[in-house]
């Protein structure tokens, strides 16, 4: 704390208090849409009219909507500043309204779907980039935190749309109360992120001489009396790192590809497990991703502070746990051993990519922090939309237990290799800077 304190003197207590609830009330409320979207889903079909066949094709728009958004959502974000956030979290809202209203068949469905998925992609990358932001502004693990109250969204607004439409209340009203409490969050996130900014520029007047020559390397003027590199050389340099495929930040989101795969594994098949395996009632079957999403929340909130201190520990331990719980799940004679597997999972997985992400942001100038959030989060999506067809494909060919094996074996490969992986790329990003 004293070393905190020193280095951000100019920026007084409150600003520090005030900036950890821009990225909770962020994620709470990306948090709440997605749990109620997973509770609607059933009744979205109904209403609709689609089989459950097209329903799995519709899904996969959501993927090819939020790709692109995620891509370019960072840029926006470095250049229009945290207040793309409330603004994204709105239009979130209002894409699950949009489609709880208008989705009718399977045209209008996909439509919606596109749509929820662009506003998603484009709300994750500025929540990421705004928690990072945060992270770098008062040196706590807001990022796992808030990845920790996203989770906790996802259990309160599953569990109460469902009640609410229970209740019998329609699609559409469910979705109003779902938007409306988003807005509330989402203005939140506003008012508090100002407290960011504030810092960001009062970090920048603290950082003295280091900063300026920073600035000045960046337009290629000379700073002090070191000689640098001509400006054309230094652009080109940068542009084949971009472009490489060995670019650090790429490396890092392939290994949080294979994180989010195995989470989003789990999340998507628990249930179908205990229903096809064992035979569990609907209601027990519900009990697979209810248990994951609590747990996870419970490790991203006591176990943040490591994965900013001790990341290496956090990815081994994380990848070793989620390998441990995929094998028991894959081998589970019951459904209180399967559940157990599914809670070692999530322990495990939890904390995998705030922590990369966290770690990669590290040494980043914050005025980067979109494009590198970008780069990290729309990379390792693809292990979110390919992790349920994994699972899928190796189920077709084997059975579930033989898929959830392969998942063990994904969990594997990201233990043997999250921690160089991470260790290099930070390595050379801080050197190529």
């Amino acid at each position: 704390m004293i070393q905190d304190t020193a280095v951000s003197s100019p920026r007084p207590p409150v600003l520090g208090v005030r900036a950890l609830c821009a990225p909770y009330a962020a994620f709470a409320a990306f948090g709440i849409f997605w749990g109620a979207w997973g509770a609607a889903l059933p009744a979205l079909r109904t209403q609709a009219g689609v089989s459950e066949g097209q329903l799995g094709t519709a899904l996969l728009f959501i993927g090819l909507g939020a790709l692109p958004s995620m891509a370019f959502t960072g840029r926006a974000v470095d250049r229009f500043g945290l207040r793309v956030v409330a603004w994204l979290l709105a239009t979130l809202a209002g894409a699950g309204l949009l489609i709880t209203a208008s989705a009718d068949g399977m045209v209008l469905l996909v439509i919606g779907m596109l749509v929820v998925g662009a506003t998603s992609g484009a709300a994750d990358v500025a929540i990421n980039t705004l928690a990072g932001r945060a992270e770098h502004a008062t040196a706590k693990p807001l990022l796992t935190r808030s990845h920790g109250l996203f989770s906790v969204g996802v259990v309160i607004a599953s569990l109460s749309t469902g009640a609410l439409l229970g209740a019998g209340l329609s699609l559409l009203a469910a979705f109003a109360v779902v938007a409306a409490v988003m807005l509330a969050l989402a203005a939140a996130a506003h008012l508090t992120s100002t407290s960011l900014r504030i810092s960001a520029h009062q970090g920048d007047a603290g950082a003295g001489v280091g900063a300026r020559e920073a600035a000045r390397e960046e337009r290629g003027a000379p700073a002090g009396s070191g000689a640098v590199a001509p400006r054309g050389a230094r652009v080109l340099t940068g542009l084949l790192r971009r472009i490489s495929p060995t670019s650090p930040l790429l490396a890092v989101g392939l290994v949080a590809a294979l994180a989010y795969a195995i989470e989003n594994a789990h999340q998507s098949w628990g249930a179908v497990m205990l229903t096809d395996v064992f035979s569990a009632s609907p209601q027990l079957a519900a009990a697979a991703p209810a248990t994951f999403a609590a747990t996870a929340a419970l490790a991203r909130l006591s176990l943040a502070p490591f994965s900013r201190s001790h990341p290496t520990a956090m990815l081994l331990g994380g990848g070793a746990l989620a390998t441990a719980g995929s094998a028991i799940l894959a081998t589970a004679p019951s459904i209180a051993v399967a559940l157990t597997g599914l809670v070692l999972a999530a322990l495990g997985t939890a904390t995998l990519f705030p922590t990369l992400l966290s770690r990669s942001l590290r040494d980043t100038d914050p005025a980067q922090h979109g494009r590198a959030t970008s780069a990290v989060a729309a990379t390792a999506y693809l292990g979110f939309l390919l992790g349920p067809a994994y699972v899928g494909l190796l189920a077709e060919s084997t059975d579930l237990r033989g898929a959830l094996v392969g998942v063990a074996a994904l969990a594997l490969v990201f233990t043997l290799a999250a921690a160089p992986i991470s260790a290099w790329a930070a390595r050379r990003g801080h050197t190529a800077r």
